[in-house]
């Protein structure tokens, strides 16, 4: 089954989107939980304390606004490709949360991770380099 050339640049495109805003927003996740500090105290009123901060965040709402628009992009390219193709194509995310991570949280990434984040990109390239959908439409 052929693809038209625009509808694999689009998907290609929405994948990319997909990495980027899931990264994004999970980084911004752990930005705003890092300063809101650890739960350590499971009572009720200090939960409720923690939850009351947590909404109060600007990093936490900036990090699920961006996970919103990550969710939007999956829902599109889900409804014409294939979600084996999808899925494993999304996981350059892993690339860009350990470049923000080292960036933004600064975090250390040590080599074996680097080269753990490379193999997942070149078995991307692999995935990427077959049909978006192998089924037909109905």
């Amino acid at each position: 089954m052929k693809l038209p050339h625009r509808l694999h640049g689009k998907t290609i495109c929405l994948i990319g989107l997909m990495a980027i805003f899931g990264s994004l927003g999970d980084v911004l996740l752990r930005k705003g939980m890092k300063q809101i500090g650890a739960v350590s105290n499971w009572h009720p009123e200090a939960l409720l304390t923690t939850f009351d901060r947590t909404f109060h965040s600007g990093p936490i709402w900036l990090g699920i606004s961006s996970l919103l628009l990550f969710f939007i992009a999956y829902l599109l390219v889900l409804s014409w490709a294939d979600y084996s193709y999808v899925q494993p194509a999304s996981a350059t995310g892993y690339l860009f949360v350990a470049v923000l991570g080292y960036l933004l949280l600064g975090e250390v990434v040590p080599w074996m991770r680097w080269i753990g984040v490379l193999v997942i990109c070149l078995g991307v390239l692999l995935v990427g380099g077959t049909p978006p959908r192998t089924t037909e439409e109905r």
